[in-house]
């Protein structure tokens, strides 16, 4: 096997279509992709993005213990070591919100992080993941199709009848260390699996593109086409993007 390095690696980013001065939001697996080093990957990707791009990865925290209790500064991502890392790297912002924020760096990310604290929805209109299927690329790196964060907002704009819990108030430190209370209408699923691969179902040639980063199977998806069309497919049949469980089965 060949080394993976960061010129490799932005070579197959290229390869895939990511173009300078694009804004992408990353969905990732390290171990897929075969890397030394988490840096090597963000390294790669600010190179295939160059200064004029933006960079964007969850930062989810809906594992947090307390489960209503978040600091913005130390509650950690629990959706893989690369969010992590990302979130702790220098030069990193992070987007204000308990459960789903968004961590980034790049040409972009003051306006794109900036009004997420707005929403009292997880993936809210003012979201990254609303704003990337407005005007961006969705890297699916090497963990499947099915962890696609930004599908949570095309659910909200078609409020599907699954998608909701009550409302619930949190503590929440943002990054000045101020601390205040603020109530959110979280995610539910219960009783549903996600089924977030059927949007390449609906997707065409060059809206959603397959190829090898490093040794990782990786999508590229075009932000607005999976919103027109996961949107239609939802407002056709509102349970398209999951699947009912079985009594007991926790999916």
């Amino acid at each position: 096997m060949h080394t993976i390095t960061i010129e490799s690696l932005a070579a197959d980013l290229r390869a895939l279509g990511l173009e300078h001065g694009a804004t992408i939001m990353v969905h990732s697996s390290l171990r897929a992709v075969g890397a030394d080093h988490p840096e090597t990957v963000v390294q790669a990707l600010l190179l295939a993005l160059g200064e004029e791009g933006t960079l964007l990865m969850p930062a989810l925290s809906y594992l947090q213990d307390p489960p209503t209790v978040h600091d913005s500064r130390v509650t950690p991502s629990c959706v893989g070591g690369l969010t992590e890392y990302f979130r702790t790297r220098p030069g990193s912002l992070r987007s204000l919100h308990p459960t789903h924020s968004v961590s980034g760096v790049g040409a972009r990310v003051d306006e794109l992080l900036g009004k997420h604290g707005e929403d009292r929805t997880p993936c809210g209109p003012r979201s990254p993941f609303a704003e990337v299927l407005r005007g961006g690329k969705i890297l699916m790196l090497g963990c499947g199709l099915r962890p696609n964060t930004a599908m949570h907002a095309v659910e909200e704009e078609a409020w599907p009848p699954y998608l909701f819990a009550e409302p619930c108030a949190y503590t929440i430190t943002n990054a000045t260390g101020r601390t205040f209370e603020r109530v959110y209408l979280p995610h539910n699923f219960s009783g549903f699996a996600q089924r977030y691969e059927r949007a390449a179902e609906l997707l065409g040639p060059g809206e959603i593109v397959r190829g090898r980063v490093g040794r990782a199977e990786t999508w590229l998806i075009d932000g607005p086409a999976l919103r027109r069309e996961a949107l239609a497919a939802l407002q056709h049949d509102p349970f398209f993007f999951v699947e009912l469980l079985p009594e007991g089965d926790e999916g």
